[in-house]
């Protein structure tokens, strides 16, 4: 089976980098062409099962007992695998999975990749289930990768209240992560990112032959130090017009920073000027190099307009914002922003975790066109919205604010309402149910806007007046 193609965009944040002190880690998730229908959804332990079948490479991943509930956004069409993708479960702990990143030649020849080994398709689903916290997650995955291998190379992140760790896989066995510092955030794009790494610091978790590995095949190209992204990672021209450009654009945005945008040696780990906020987050998973001439809506040369990959795409599938909070009671602080489609014309819902169900118009994605579904919506604005985005671009923006303000009032009135007693779990599906019915009902509204405007447009039309 020829395996799919995906290439995503993630964002990290530690809790004294955001405004109210929660953690976020978020991903866009991005195929390698046209549609992948999405849904969202909650798998519950009797679902888990204790074996789980590796579809893209045949491998079978025995499980541990006692799984517990975890939320997901798996493929609608399961026939290459799960790609479970992103969720929170019951213990309040985050992952996303996975970030395609590079690799180079002299590490493929010491660590081959694993054809019958796991990759990101299968990862949530055999890790997500069992954690307890952010370092756990990292431990359980690299003893997974050590035993069973892998047959891609990716980045992963986990989060709980405290902890943000981004993890990356080294050939086909080995691995490496490092704890994201509180105040800092990071971008990492389709490429190794982590640079300066300190193997004896207690941030830091990794493969334990790993350092033996770089010396034995003398693979520390520096002079001084160790940067991972110089011995396990790649710089070459792609990086510069597909994968730099994106942490370019948003360190420039958070950190005020100005740098080349085809700058091979960007940082990993950067502070922003201000405190980030949820909506910041989706801004930069939206964002298209505005006010560029790398914009493709822009004013620049056809050259230029063509010249870097953006962030948002058509070939986004979903974004996802995964908040864990701490000024809030444990059953309420895990939060799944979620949006499927293009991402310059939709808006992220704050769904609860603790869950049982999910709504139906996120839950029930077709492989068949159908707006009825969240995703099919989505992407139906979105190529409207492509077609003159002049015109329809400050219909969306109006759209994505009233919708943002809306949920987060129903979240307030939620967090207020919450009591802590059993028949509260019906509270926060109920705030679910009805956060994505107006969202649904808000993005029916737009489409209807922008055929309306559209239409005026119409090269087959005739006036009298004409």
């Amino acid at each position: 089976m020829d395996r799919k193609t995906a290439s995503c965009t993630t964002i990290l944040v530690g809790k004294h980098a955001t405004n109210d002190g929660s953690t976020m880690i978020a991903r866009n998730e991005d195929s390698g062409s046209g549609s992948e229908p999405q849904k969202f959804v909650v798998i519950e332990p009797k679902e888990q099962g204790r074996t789980f079948f590796a579809v893209l490479s045949d491998c079978t991943v025995q499980l541990p007992e006692n799984a517990m509930r975890y939320t997901a956004t798996p493929e609608a069409d399961p026939s290459q695998g799960v790609w479970a993708a992103s969720g929170i479960n019951a213990a309040n702990v985050a992952m996303t999975a996975t970030e395609t990143i590079t690799t180079n030649s002299r590490v493929l020849a010491i660590d081959p990749l694993v054809p019958e080994g796991i990759g990101e398709a299968d990862f949530v689903s055999i890790v997500l289930p069992y954690i307890h916290s952010a370092r756990e997650g990292v431990l359980r995955l690299g003893q997974l990768l050590e035993e069973y291998g892998t047959y891609e190379s990716n980045g992963i992140a986990f989060s709980d209240q405290d902890e943000v760790w981004y993890m990356e896989t080294i050939g086909g066995h080995h691995w490496v992560a490092t704890r994201i510092p509180d105040d800092a955030y990071v971008v990492a794009p389709n490429r190794l990112n982590i640079d300066a790494f300190d193997f004896d610091a207690d941030t830091v978790l990794y493969a334990k032959d790993l350092p033996a590995m770089i010396d034995t095949h003398h693979l520390n190209p520096d002079f001084e130090g160790v940067n991972l992204r110089h011995i396990f990672g790649s710089a070459t021209e792609k990086d510069t017009r597909y994968n730099n450009p994106r942490a370019w654009y948003i360190q420039k945005h958070f950190s005020g920073t100005d740098a080349d945008p085809i700058n091979q040696e960007l940082p990993f780990l950067c502070y922003p000027k201000q405190k980030l906020t949820i909506e910041d987050v989706k801004w930069a998973l939206s964002s298209h190099f505005q006010n560029t001439p790398f914009d493709p809506y822009g004013t620049g040369t056809a050259t230029e307009k063509k010249q870097f990959r953006s962030i948002a795409l058509n070939r986004n599938q979903q974004v996802h914002i995964l908040q864990i909070r701490n000024n809030v009671a444990p059953e309420i602080a895990g939060i799944h922003w979620l949006a499927f489609g293009p991402n310059t014309f939709n808006g992220v819902v704050p769904f609860y975790t603790h869950i049982t169900d999910t709504p139906a118009a996120y839950r029930d994605t077709t492989n068949v066109y159908d707006p009825a579904n969240h995703y099919w919506l989505s992407r139906t604005l979105a190529l409207i919205g492509d077609s003159d985005y002049d015109r329809y671009s400050d219909l969306a923006a109006r759209f994505e604010l009233d919708t943002m303000a809306y949920c987060r009032r129903i979240q307030l009135q939620t967090d207020q309402a919450w009591n802590g007693q059993d028949q509260a779990l019906l509270l926060l599906e109920e705030a679910n149910e009805t956060m994505a019915t107006y969202y649904m009902e808000q993005a029916t509204a737009l489409l209807g806007k922008m055929v309306e405007s559209g239409s005026q447009k119409m090269a087959l039309r005739f006036n009298l007046a004409d």
